[in-house]
């Protein structure tokens, strides 16, 4: 059976582990600053720590457990890897340069069940999720890229809003927090984490109550019933109305700012009263959200939808905005590679599948 990544472990549960064994915090510490602070990827190279100790964690993990294979690299600066596990699946991460630092979007499920009728990540279903650590390790193996290239950048921002539900792997997702965030390691402030969910409303009240104190964006993508059940499975089970109940457990539990996603879909959900619909929808929880505006990027498979024009985009958010509701549009990012989440591996796994014919 492989071995899984000690980058699974927080730093509380490292130490509980080898105190167990016998060992005293003090080679948790160690160990915690060979992985996160040297960056370490071979056990024997922990000269510090002593070789007992070494021996035993070689026992039970291994440090890496991903492969690229592949990369693709933007004109502006953006890289989508695309990671193989140990069991052969792909999944998609994604490095992003912004003003305010370096962004990595990581993905936490092997495919994904929400069924979004616009989304490339929904289109091969979830096979299993991601362990905390493959999650972690996404972030590692990107520090590493930046590593080798010398210019002393590091991963300052993470968004959990690649391949899957996050939500729908709650466990090992608020394990993969703990980790990141850890003062002694990668120091990743809370500040400059947001999970996004679709609307698991339970799980939101969850969240809630975890006091992880990052941020959170839920993918609402339509201000009523009608819509939103037509272009996101989900809705039908937990209806905009639950979902807002949730939000409001949110607010008022963490007093917390949250984003409200919207991707523009062309006749759908872009016209000027689906904007005073949405503004109606927010309603007094204005002081406390944000509408993210994301115009779609076409996928093949989703032939069915389009991307709305610049005006209408335009018009959509200068609604909004009468109606004092805080809204931005979504920088993009890598449109010269591909840059629909999902995308690369879907578009990888089709190409793995086809015959090859030998002329």
């Amino acid at each position: 059976m492989n071995k899984v990544t000690i980058y699974g472990l927080t730093f509380e549960q490292l130490t509980a582990w080898l105190e167990e064994r016998g060992h005293r915090k003090f080679r948790a510490s160690q160990v915690w600053e060979a992985l996160y602070v040297k960056r370490i990827t071979d056990f024997a190279e922990m000269t510090e720590v002593n070789p007992e100790c070494i021996q035993l964690l070689a026992d039970h993990f291994v440090i890496q457990t991903l492969t690229e294979h592949v990369k693709q690299e933007s004109k502006d600066g953006t890289v989508k890897f695309l990671f193989r596990l140990q069991d052969g699946n792909l999944i998609e991460t994604v490095l992003m340069r912004h003003k305010f630092g370096l962004s990595v979007c990581v993905t936490t499920q092997v495919g994904c069940n929400i069924g979004c009728s616009f989304c490339a990540s929904g289109l091969l279903k979830k096979s299993r999720d991601l362990s905390g650590g493959e999650v972690v390790e996404q972030i590692m193996k990107v520090q590493l890229y930046l590593d080798a290239a010398g210019q002393g950048e590091r991963v300052s921002h993470i968004v959990v809003m690649g391949i899957g539900e996050p939500f729908d792997n709650f466990t090992n997702m608020v394990n993969f927090i703990q980790v990141v965030k850890d003062q002694k390691g990668l120091a990743i402030a809370a500040r400059h984490i947001t999970v996004s969910t679709s609307g698991l409303a339970d799980k939101i009240k969850e969240f809630a109550d975890t006091d992880l104190r990052v941020n959170l964006a839920i993918s609402l993508h339509a201000p009523n019933n009608e819509i939103r059940s037509r272009i996101m499975k989900i809705n039908r089970a937990i209806p905009i109305e639950q979902l807002m109940e949730a939000i409001d457990y949110y607010l008022e539990r963490t007093n917390r700012r949250i984003t409200l996603e919207y991707i523009m879909l062309k006749d759908i959900n872009d016209q000027r009263e689906h904007a005073l619909e949405l503004a109606e929808l927010i309603g007094e929880r204005r002081s406390l959200a944000n509408v993210n505006l994301i115009p779609y990027n076409p996928v093949d498979e989703h032939s069915q939808y389009q991307r709305p024009e610049r005006e209408t985009i335009r018009a959509f958010y200068d609604t909004l905005k009468k109606q004092n509701v805080s809204v931005s549009v979504r920088l993009e990012h890598g449109t010269d590679i591909d840059a629909a989440c999902g995308q690369l591996r879907s578009k990888q796994i089709k190409k793995d599948q086809d015959p090859v014919t030998v002329g």
